[in-house]
């Protein structure tokens, strides 16, 4: 899921055009399927790696550790790096080529997964080790998580960006489906080392596929009004210092941007406050599964949910079969009904609240998983009209800053708000901090609804 400010009156929007480079209107290019096309398999096949991966290394720490302690370093170590690095990788997305940023992390995190794996195979694995390596995938998601986002639009026309945002969403969704019900089925019948050698073949994979993608030079508006087509990466200074000096201007530059736009500002600090407030509690999901649900089975006629893995698996599972549905009426459906996206998503912030809520008061296990389903869906209802928010709304020579600033504020936002949910689950029900986190978020929704009446603009279209 990733505003303070106000609406420039015409005046300063008319300054604002002297000064800012302003995409040309755009023409659709007819291979714009097809780039989207290898762009979109190439992470589908990245996020499955990454998603088996990652289960398997959390399932881990919580079976041996089964601490809210634990779980917040490993949330400190598998998070707050994305967040630091985000502060420059959103300034590199702008001003380098976006297609070997997001190669290149692929890159680096199979190579230390492979190390973890050797480490597991020769019996020398230990916790400490475990989170340095999330600490550099967490990394490595700092640099290509930006660049991803700010490379859909360069690939894709404007009018067609909901809906693939919404395709982006459901092939999420899928790997995240398939990736518990591997990991599951894996951790079960082979050693964790061997596991850890997936992400390996599908980052080669995925970086093979992104690899072939010839990205459009796209035409931008200078300050003296002309066209010119601008290479993908094109720099000046590409030395390291140079690069820090930049990203802290660029940093600087984003803020300002975006406080200067009432509706980036909304969804960006909303986006935010969501992930403080009610997505850092969703990581005690898998303590809630280890430890409450202890003993009890579940017959779901298909599948009989005996062993801890079955049930942090189906935890999973249902909350990605969510993602899925809400992801394939958005990109379908939504996409061609849709006229308001900042709506859509304020009404989504509310229900991810309200079915919070549902996942604390669940009285079984059946019905717990009805409510994780729910929060699915209600969680691909907010992150689509997001992120076309973003992207719509964004000149094309910001949109890595404003993506690079919404992942700082998000990925600052989940540890902190772990570092007073976690110690909390040491010693209060974990379904009581459910409850409060979703009552806590339903005021965003409103705001965000609020804030969407202050500042309607036109529609994006979907279609």
């Amino acid at each position: 899921m990733g505003q303070y400010g106000w609406l420039l009156n015409r005046e300063e929007r008319a300054m604002e055009s002297q000064t800012v480079p302003q995409p040309v209107p755009q023409t659709v290019d007819p291979g714009w399927k097809g780039r989207v096309a290898l762009l979109l398999t190439g992470q589908a096949f990245s996020l499955l790696g990454s998603s088996i991966v990652q289960y398997a290394i959390w399932w881990w720490i919580v079976l041996q550790e089964q601490s809210g302690s634990a779980l917040l370093m490993a949330t400190l170590f598998g998070v707050l790096p994305q967040g630091v690095v985000s502060i420059f990788g959103g300034s590199w997305a702008d001003r380098h080529n976006r297609k070997l940023l997001i190669m290149l992390p692929d890159l680096l995190i199979a190579g230390v997964t492979v190390l973890l794996s050797i480490a597991f195979a020769k019996g020398w694995a230990s916790l400490g080790f475990i989170f340095v390596v999330l600490f550099i995938r967490s990394a490595g998601s700092g640099v290509q998580s930006p660049a991803v986002q700010s490379f859909i639009p360069d690939v894709t026309p404007t009018g067609r960006l909901l809906r693939v945002n919404s395709i982006f969403s459901v092939i999420n969704s899928a790997n995240m489906i398939a990736a518990p019900a591997v990991a599951a089925v894996l951790i079960n019948v082979v050693p964790l080392w061997s596991i850890l050698l997936v992400d390996v073949t599908t980052a080669v994979i995925g970086v093979g596929f992104v690899a072939l993608i010839k990205p459009p030079r796209k035409a931008v508006t200078t300050a003296a009004g002309n066209a010119e087509t601008a290479p993908t990466g094109q720099t000046d200074d590409k030395s390291i210092a140079a690069s820090v000096r930049r990203a802290f201007a660029d940093l600087r530059a984003g803020f300002a941007y975006v406080m200067g736009r009432a509706r980036l500002k909304a969804v960006i600090l909303s986006d935010a406050m969501v992930c403080l407030i009610s997505v850092a509690p969703m990581n005690l999901t898998l303590l809630l599964m280890a430890r409450e649900y202890e003993g009890v089975d579940l017959d779901l006629w298909f599948v009989n949910l005996t062993t801890a893995s079955d049930k942090l698996a189906a935890n999973e599972l249902g909350w990605s079969i969510g993602m899925l549905l809400g992801g394939a009426f958005m990109s379908s459906v939504g996409a061609r009904i849709i006229r308001n996206p900042m709506r859509v998503a304020a009404w989504g912030v509310v229900a991810y609240a309200v079915t919070v809520v549902g996942l604390g008061v669940a009285p079984g296990l059946l019905a717990y998983l009805i409510a994780d389903v729910l929060n699915g869906i209600a969680s691909a209802v907010c992150v689509g009209p997001m992120r076309t928010i973003l992207q719509s709304e964004s000149d094309e020579s910001m949109t890595g800053r404003v993506f690079g600033l919404d992942t700082t504020l998000a990925t600052f936002a989940m540890p902190l708000g772990m570092a007073v949910f976690a110690p909390l689950a040491d010693v209060v029900s974990i379904a009581l901090i459910f409850v409060v986190a979703g009552v806590l978020t339903l005021p965003v929704g409103a705001w965000l609804l609020v804030q969407d009446r202050r500042t309607r603009r036109p529609a994006v279209s979907g279609s």
